[in-house]
């Protein structure tokens, strides 16, 4: 009877107790659990910084106490629980890792790209400009106003008007015109709209009189003059361009050693003065005989800018 007894008050008490290995357990798993639970929250603000509304729910929840556990289930149930939540939460936290290490890694990728491109566009351009200093350059600092035409008699008042018209309408009365005097007058009316610094128009005209009148005189002027509306609106590469075209393409033309002084210009702004010096050897070699005094000038001073040797 007292063995029973003593039997039933044993069970009884050791059915409400922890065994010390048991809450140790617990309270290691619990530690752990706490600061994956704290380390995860960080990972989703950084991979959803919208709110809390986009965070990651947990895979193992509480259980609710209608599903908790029955009388007499081993107190060794609750490890087990906290042992499932590290797991989902280890889980979890590889998830985000990974997600984290793609997106990086699709961001380095498109760094790369962009900067290939931008690679390739500058080389674009450096080739652009590099194909214009072939040659070399000299002229005035000024380009010198064209003849214009004498104005006709008239006895009608509107007669003086006509003769200070548009551009366009120069331009107009050039082509019909024909002739000399049309490549002229269609000279003049780019001319006129590169003095009155209307620099796209003037472009737009000059580039006209030199399809239209290939063999007319005023071709080279019109060409050289398109380099220099180029330069004057701050478009170096673009004048480098028009500039050596008019030595290329009419070495002979009036224009032409003016064309390879302002070539040089154009490189120096470019800064590219190495090239710049070259160009300054091509004038003097094709054109030194019959350069002008201040043209000579010119190109003395605009080798000393350069530094050649």
């Amino acid at each position: 009877m007292h063995r029973l007894v003593i039997a039933m008050l044993a069970g009884g008490t050791l059915a409400g107790v922890v065994l010390p290995g048991v809450a140790t357990a617990q309270s290691d798993v619990g530690a752990r659990v706490g600061k994956l639970e704290s380390e995860m929250r960080a990972v989703q603000r950084k991979v959803f910084p919208g709110g809390a509304g986009q965070y990651l729910q947990p895979e193992i929840t509480a259980a609710r106490p209608s599903e908790g556990p029955g009388p007499g289930v081993p107190a060794t149930s609750a490890v087990a629980d906290l042992t499932a939540r590290v797991g989902s939460l280890e889980g979890q936290m590889a998830t985000l890792t990974g997600q984290i290490e793609q997106n990086q890694y699709k961001l380095r990728q498109l760094q790369d790209a962009f900067d290939a491109y931008r690679r390739s566009t500058d080389a674009k351009i450096a080739a652009g400009a590099a194909a214009a200093a072939l040659s070399s350059g000299a002229a005035s600092d000024d380009e010198p106003a064209p003849r214009m035409p004498p104005s006709r008699p008239s006895s009608r008042p509107a007669a003086a008007a006509s003769t200070t018209a548009a551009a366009s309408e120069a331009s107009t009365g050039a082509d019909r015109a024909g002739g000399a005097d049309a490549a002229e007058e269609a000279y003049l009316a780019g001319y006129r709209l590169w003095a009155d610094k209307r620099y796209p128009e003037a472009e737009a005209q000059l580039k006209k009189v030199v399809a239209t009148y290939p063999k007319s005189k005023r071709a080279s002027y019109a060409q050289n003059l398109l380099g220099r509306s180029y330069l004057d609106e701050g478009k170096p590469s673009l004048a480098s361009m028009a500039f050596y075209d008019n030595y290329k393409k009419m070495p002979d033309g009036e224009r032409a050693p003016d064309s390879l002084y302002y070539l040089a210009q154009a490189l120096m702004k470019l800064k590219k003065p190495a090239d710049a010096c070259k160009v300054y050897g091509e004038l003097t070699d094709v054109y030194g005989a019959k350069a002008s005094a201040e043209m000579k000038a010119n190109v003395a001073k605009g080798r000393a800018a350069a530094k050649c040797q």
